[in-house]
């Protein structure tokens, strides 16, 4: 079978690092500390992926636009509290390797700033394997199309030959959005009931489910 993708787009949090535990533990403890109701866990787990803006409006809708700042930082003082500890799911790291010594080009696309990137690039050691990477503070956030739209400029990937890998509904309207074909992957913030009311290709409940598709259809 010859190769359908020649880009293939992670999504960082969720998909490849088992991050989505502390990013709703650290949202939920940074509404507590300046006494506002933290969101539910069902809310929580829902604005990962997005950008710190639409995050913060989704999951703390009454909080005026003003108090973003005062949330963002105790955000980040929990989080990177946090952030040396994850790690990587089982198997992401030789799926990457297996993607890159077969040839194929490796992109990450996240709602992480740009610094938070790098830091779980460090942190995990994966940093060299991917040939390119947007964040939310460069793109617009998730689900819009840009992050996919100026990865397939950079590599001069048509869409049909680009395929985004996440764990949310956003990561799979943003390949909806800039038409490329999507895989969704149930083991991180999103349920698979959600993410497969998108339409993706296929929705692995595991990584090895995950690197078992890819061989056989990408």
């Amino acid at each position: 079978m010859g190769r359908r993708f020649d880009l293939i787009v992670f999504d960082w949090d969720g998909t490849l690092m088992d991050s989505t535990g502390a990013i709703v533990a650290s949202i939920k403890a940074a509404a507590t500390d300046l006494g506002i109701e933290p969101p539910t866990e069902e809310r929580a787990r829902h604005i990962i992926g997005l950008g710190l803006i639409d995050a913060l409006r989704l999951a703390l809708p009454d909080l005026p636009k003003e108090r973003y700042p005062d949330v963002a930082l105790r955000y980040r003082h929990h989080y990177l509290s946090r952030d040396q500890d994850l790690l990587l799911f089982d198997g992401a790291e030789s799926l990457v390797d297996e993607l890159s010594e077969a040839g194929y080009m490796l992109a990450v696309a996240t709602g992480k700033t740009r610094a938070g990137l790098n830091r779980a690039f460090d942190v995990s050691g994966l940093g060299a394997r991917f040939h390119a990477s947007r964040c939310a503070d460069e793109c617009r956030s998730k689900p819009h199309p840009q992050m996919l739209e100026e990865l397939m400029v950079e590599f001069g990937v048509a869409p049909e030959a680009t395929l985004m890998i996440g764990d949310t509904t956003h990561d799979l309207l943003m390949a909806k959005n800039a038409g490329v074909a999507a895989l969704g992957v149930a083991y991180g913030a999103h349920p698979r009931v959600t993410l497969e009311a998108e339409a993706p290709l296929f929705c692995a409940a595991d990584v090895a489910e995950l690197a078992g598709w890819l061989r056989a259809h990408a």
